[in-house]
């Protein structure tokens, strides 16, 4: 699922882009929230696919994940990164950037993405295909990359971070 969301369009409230990088996460895996079995912070990860798993990240950022296993599995896709395209003044508002700043500043890690898209808790076990989600499908066939994740300390040899090739948007370039 991580890589089939690669150039798929996510907008918010109308605001948003390309998902350009994410990475994947199971139960099995001791890098995921859901390692340890259910808890009041994962219980959506638990949930229905197709429905939206956010966490505050360092106690300071909050991070989008898309539930993508059947009820109970306990899987997720954390979205990375986006390139910004619809809204990109509102996302510099919000990112409190300058009018010019650079687009590559918007949506360039999983923290950055939430901020720019008002993401928070109250979206946490939301659908998303309903408001104030949309997804668009990729226009065509896209060219992924995969390599290992970033920013875990556990697990990291999983090649479960896959980036749209020749991004300029990513969180980090890909090591490949």
């Amino acid at each position: 699922m991580a890589q089939q969301l690669i150039g798929v369009t996510l907008l918010v409230n109308g605001v948003g882009g390309r998902i350009v990088e994410t990475e994947a996460y199971d139960l099995l895996d001791p890098a995921s929230h859901t390692f340890g079995g259910p808890t009041t912070r994962n219980i959506a990860m638990f949930g229905a696919p197709a429905h939206a798993y956010i966490y505050r990240s360092y106690g300071m950022h909050w991070c989008l994940n898309f539930v993508c296993r059947e009820h109970g599995h306990g899987a997720g896709v954390l979205i990375r990164a986006l390139q910004p395209l619809a809204g990109l003044d509102l996302m510099r508002q919000r990112r409190k950037l300058p009018p010019d700043a650079d687009a590559r500043l918007l949506c360039s890690g999983p923290g950055k993405v939430c901020q720019a898209l008002a993401v928070n808790i109250a979206s946490n076990g939301k659908a998303l295909d309903q408001p104030p989600f949309e997804l668009i499908a990729a226009a065509g066939p896209v060219a992924v990359l995969a390599g290992p994740r970033i920013g875990i300390s556990r697990a990291v040899e999983m090649p479960w971070r896959f980036v749209l090739a020749g991004s300029r948007f990513l969180s980090k370039p890909m090591k490949v």
